[in-house]
């Protein structure tokens, strides 16, 4: 049986609702974040991309999203992350000054149509980001940027190479 939970008489899967969306991300992004990287907002050390050194307030409190080491990195890895951010703008644009020419910037990122993650259903959330505007944006700063569709998580993933 699948379980499922319900939101304003729509039915989303039950694991949409229990965190570590990256465990869905993460073998596709293993085809493109290798060597050093940050994933940033990653909630819990077991929840990172394997490999990666951990950048989120709940793990070590030195490091955020707009706070991040002095060095560059081969790959930046985010899931769920972006949409919690006042300024996703201002945050995306430090970790591109973060990420070594030609590395990569990979998001996963909740999509529209899972109507919970929407900010006025969901005061966590303050962004609606979309496949469209992510790849508008990434388009500006990055090479080779592939957005995917919608996912069974209601979400999409979208990379590319820095410029």
């Amino acid at each position: 049986m699948i379980e499922e939970i319900e939101f304003n008489g729509k039915k989303y899967p039950m694991f949409q609702s229990q965190g570590n969306a990256s465990q869905f991300a993460i073998p596709f992004a293993k085809h493109f974040c290798y060597g050093d990287g940050y994933d940033i907002g990653c909630n819990r050390d077991e929840w990172k991309f394997p490999g990666a050194q951990a950048i989120d307030l709940i793990i070590d409190d030195k490091y955020d999203a707009f706070n991040l080491p002095d060095r560059e990195v081969d790959y930046i890895f985010s899931s769920h992350c972006l949409e919690h951010l006042v300024d996703w703008v201002e945050a995306a644009n430090l970790w591109t000054s973060k990420i070594k020419d030609g590395g990569t910037l990979f998001l996963y990122l909740p999509d529209y149509s899972q109507e919970y993650w929407r900010p006025w259903n969901n005061r966590k959330h303050v962004n609606v980001l979309t496949p469209e505007i992510i790849k508008d944006y990434m388009d500006t700063k990055y090479d080779n940027v592939f957005v995917s569709g919608i996912d069974l998580n209601n979400s999409f993933m979208a990379v590319g190479s820095k410029k």
